[in-house]
């Protein structure tokens, strides 16, 4: 079970290296999408855009790794289960004091806060 969620997480963050890509236009487009209204088009705001999604594609081929061989990478699946953990709570904080819409405050924290319990309680008992 803890080879297969590391390796769902995992593909699921990787997909962030597109993000790196889109043009401007498309993350606009996004950015109303969901209801956040325009996109503003300063660097800083392509730049946080673009390296955050790097970084997320980083962690996904970095859980992915880690789950070809979960016991001789136990601890350091269990660093990344109790600081997934607390990105979450963080992300939690974050969404609900900068006023992001409802779902997003419901989904992203509480989403990442259950993929990190679970990574720990996994590795926990993971033998591979």
């Amino acid at each position: 079970m803890l080879v297969i969620l590391l390796r769902l997480i995992g593909t699921a963050s990787a997909l962030a290296l597109i993000a790196v890509f889109l043009p401007y236009q498309w993350m606009n487009v996004t950015h109303h999408w969901l209801g956040l209204g325009t996109l503003p088009p300063d660097p800083i705001v392509g730049y946080l855009a673009r390296t955050l999604s790097a970084f997320y594609a980083f962690y996904g081929g970095l859980l992915w790794t880690l789950s070809f061989d979960t016991s001789k990478h136990r601890s350091t699946i269990r660093y990344i289960g109790f600081a997934t953990l607390g990105f979450g709570l963080i992300l939690l904080a974050v969404d609900w004091s900068e006023g992001l819409p409802f779902y997003w405050k419901i989904a992203e924290g509480p989403i990442v806060i259950v993929y990190g319990s679970m990574i720990v309680l996994l590795s926990r008992r993971s033998t591979n």
